[in-house]
């Protein structure tokens, strides 16, 4: 078991050196992109990445709190679906109506890796290598998609 301050540790140092591994690799539109905080450029609209002691989580997060604006985007991103498949080549997990721990709403549209460790830095080569493809493949679906979302952004 880890201290409270170790694991804050280690997932730093995680996080950083999947950054640091990213960083001289440019966007879809040719510029720089901090690829750990990727700006979506719509509020409430997150590109998510997460590593805990079972899992790695990679996916698009709605997170509008209004329940109806929320569902457009969603909606939005349905009409897209075939696009994003085609994009991200394997299907991903899509739902609609789900809740954080502290009872946020929220849709989102994800992909898992189980059986990861993020406390195993033998495991941080399997993590990486689930993440890195996907994060730029999600940028290149995004350089297109985003144009789609323009109307909801006034709301």
């Amino acid at each position: 078991m880890f201290s409270r301050e170790e694991a804050s540790r280690i997932r730093r140092d995680f996080w950083t050196t999947f950054g640091q591994y990213l960083r001289p690799i440019p966007g879809a539109e040719g510029g720089k992109v901090n690829w750990v905080n990727y700006k979506t450029g719509f509020r409430k609209l997150h590109f998510r990445m997460d590593v805990d002691r079972e899992q790695a989580y990679i996916g698009i997060v709605f997170m509008q709190k209004d329940d109806d604006l929320r569902q457009l985007f969603y909606e939005q991103m349905e009409e897209l679906r075939p696009v994003f498949h085609a994009t991200m080549e394997e299907e991903w997990t899509w739902v609609q109506q789900a809740e954080t721990a502290d009872g946020q709403p929220f849709s989102h549209v994800f992909t898992t890796l189980t059986g990861v460790n993020i406390f195993r830095a033998d495991d941080w080569p399997d993590i990486i290598a689930f993440l890195k493809p996907r994060i730029l493949l999600l940028d290149e679906f995004w350089s297109l998609a985003r144009y789609h979302f323009d109307l909801l952004e006034e709301y």
